[in-house]
């Protein structure tokens, strides 16, 4: 009975323990897991906010426009409604118009549009002398649109009209949608007025509630509690949509929205169960051999004391109940080293049973090594089925040597982000090409970009880092590329200039540098508005790896295109770091 108890207790605490386990490294989990939740719904504000801007920005600039002067002859109003026009198809803008300080519309990017913008929030903001900007639901088609109204002054000053700038919100929404974790948007009102989920849209959150009401006001499966400082949602509302949720908030006055994120704690619950396991399977297995040793020490008690018992009674036994007496000794002696071996083993095991942090966010960088390699995969299997071994044998290769280029890079990415970075050295310039050459050779062949680029026979070393240079040369490959997009002529060179100090160029033959000062500044970019090609980054992040390698980086417009040079120091042999 005593054992029993023992068992039990024994067993009751291994479960309070693993409990223990379960719960800190959920919390710890979910710690993670919000770093990452709230990476997230930066990035899509930030990307929602920027794109928004460039409606709101196209209205101030619009608003003084000269062409918008003469709007009382029929001649000044059709000149005035083709840039209107021109204007809405070049922004992807739903509508731009110009109405006075009556709200009477009198030039529209569409012919029809007439009435009145009087009621209109944006129009009422924009006749006080400031930008206005509202949002709202589109009559007629019923697209979600966000208003942005600027103000035209006369010469005195006085407000005499508003350039009023319509966007679809739906059109800005397709470059995200569907992306990272589930992102909503509600405006004060408590309208989910933007999602990257089309099954979030138009649900409300009423009054001080927690939770979202659909439009048909159904009530929903949901419930809240929270973890210390998270909030954790329970919710069965989509598919699409996590069981159970990290919930989010971040204010964003800007556009006078709060924005909202859903990450899904399966991954941590997975974590913590896997954790709390390892514990349990540890401690069953150390109770388990703490058992099997007192058994065997309780069976040995038991053996002497009838030795003793026999011994004691049958003396001329004397000499065989010794010699039982010095084997039982042994085996006991034997049980007890097993013993201590198996407690070894089990504080080896103890030292292996700590998990890793799981690391969370990779960075756009990734794509091209990931890119090479499902090239690499879909050559090789083409090779194996063509018979050509060697070939495929090639391309496996080539992706083994891209997952270790990958693992770099992620390297480098996570000490750019904490302000760290892996020792510098003598590298190779012509490899380094070829490696940024080879990982843009897909995109370039797909899009006839012809690549101007002879390696030369000799290495050219210089100070710097491997994979942070690849990193630079691919960006700067990839924008010629883009520069080019539209034109049918497309060509890009690439030449190494050694010297006192060493130097690379990539030129293109593209429209050029719009804007010399600008060029690495943070979010510049010249792309289309809506595309999804890139936020402006890449120059950004080049020039900031160049500079810390103790080189330059600039760009200038030649006759045929752009021209961009990275100079680096020359290293012709290893330099103390």
């Amino acid at each position: 009975m005593q054992r029993i108890l023992v068992i039990a207790g024994f067993l009751l605490m291994v479960g309070v323990l693993s409990s223990a386990v379960w719960f800190y490294g959920y919390r710890q989990a979910v710690f993670q897991l919000s770093e990452k939740a709230e990476a997230d719904l930066d990035l899509a504000a930030d990307r929602l906010t920027t794109q928004l801007q460039v409606y709101q920005e196209l209205a101030v600039l619009m608003a003084s426009h000269p062409v918008l002067e003469d709007l009382n002859t029929l001649s000044g109003r059709a000149t005035a409604q083709a840039l209107l026009l021109e204007v809405a198809d070049k922004t992807a803008a739903v509508d731009v118009l110009y109405a006075d300080r009556s709200g009477a519309v009198l030039a529209s990017a569409h012919e029809g549009v007439a009435g009145s913008v009087q009621d209109n929030p944006a129009f009422t903001r924009a006749m006080q002398g400031a930008l206005g900007s509202a949002h709202g639901i589109l009559p007629g088609p019923g697209n979600r649109i966000f208003t942005y109204a600027a103000p035209d002054f006369d010469e005195s000053g006085a407000v005499i009209g508003a350039l009023i700038v319509i966007a679809d919100v739906e059109d800005i929404e397709q470059t995200w949608r569907g992306s990272t974790e589930a992102v909503f948007f509600v405006d004060h009102s408590g309208l989910v007025f933007i999602s990257n989920r089309l099954e979030l849209l138009m649900w409300q959150r009423v009054g001080e509630e927690v939770g979202l009401t659909p439009p048909d006001g159904q009530m929903v499966s949901f419930q809240a509690r929270r973890l210390g400082p998270y909030e954790l949602w329970t919710l069965d509302w989509s598919p699409y949509l996590p069981r159970r949720a990290l919930h989010l908030v971040k204010e964003l006055p800007v556009i006078g929205m709060t924005g909202e994120v859903l990450m899904d704690v399966a991954p941590a619950r997975r974590l913590a169960g896997l954790q709390a396991a390892t514990v349990a399977a540890l401690c069953l297995a150390f109770g388990a051999l703490l058992f099997l040793a007192t058994e065997r020490r309780r069976t040995l008690t038991e053996a002497n004391a009838v030795l003793e018992t026999r011994v004691a009674k049958r003396t001329k036994d004397l000499t065989k109940a010794n010699a039982a007496l010095r084997r039982e000794i042994a085996e006991r002696q034997e049980a007890e080293a097993a013993l201590k071996r198996a407690q070894a083993d089990l504080v080896q095991a103890g030292k292996l049973s700590a998990l890793g942090q799981m690391s969370a966010g990779i960075s756009h960088e990734l794509n091209q090594p990931l890119m090479a390699i499902q090239q690499f995969a879909d050559n090789g299997s083409a090779f194996m089925e063509r018979g050509k071994s060697e070939k495929a044998a090639e391309n496996l290769g080539r992706i083994s040597q891209m997952a270790a280029r990958m693992a770099r890079i992620i390297k480098n990415l996570r000490a750019f982000a904490r302000n760290e970075s892996e020792p510098m050295g003598r590298v190779d310039l012509v490899q380094v090409l070829n490696a940024a050459v080879e990982l843009t050779e897909a995109r370039l062949r797909s899009e006839n970009v012809s690549l101007d680029w002879t390696a030369p026979e000799h290495p050219v070393f210089a100070w710097g880092g491997e994979v942070r240079l690849v990193q630079v040369f691919v960006n700067l490959i990839n924008n010629a590329a883009d520069a080019m997009s539209q034109q049918e002529d497309r060509r890009i060179q690439i030449a190494i200039h050694p010297g006192e100090r060493l130097s690379v160029t990539v030129r293109d033959i593209g429209p050029g540098i719009e804007n010399t000062e600008k060029l690495f500044e943070p979010f510049y970019s010249t792309k289309a508005v809506g595309s999804s090609e890139g936020m402006g980054l890449g120059l950004s992040i080049s020039y900031g790896l160049v500079q810390s390698f103790g080189g330059n980086i600039r760009g200038i417009n030649t006759e045929e295109g752009a021209e961009f040079t990275v100079e680096l120091e020359p290293c012709e042999k290893e330099q103390a770091a």
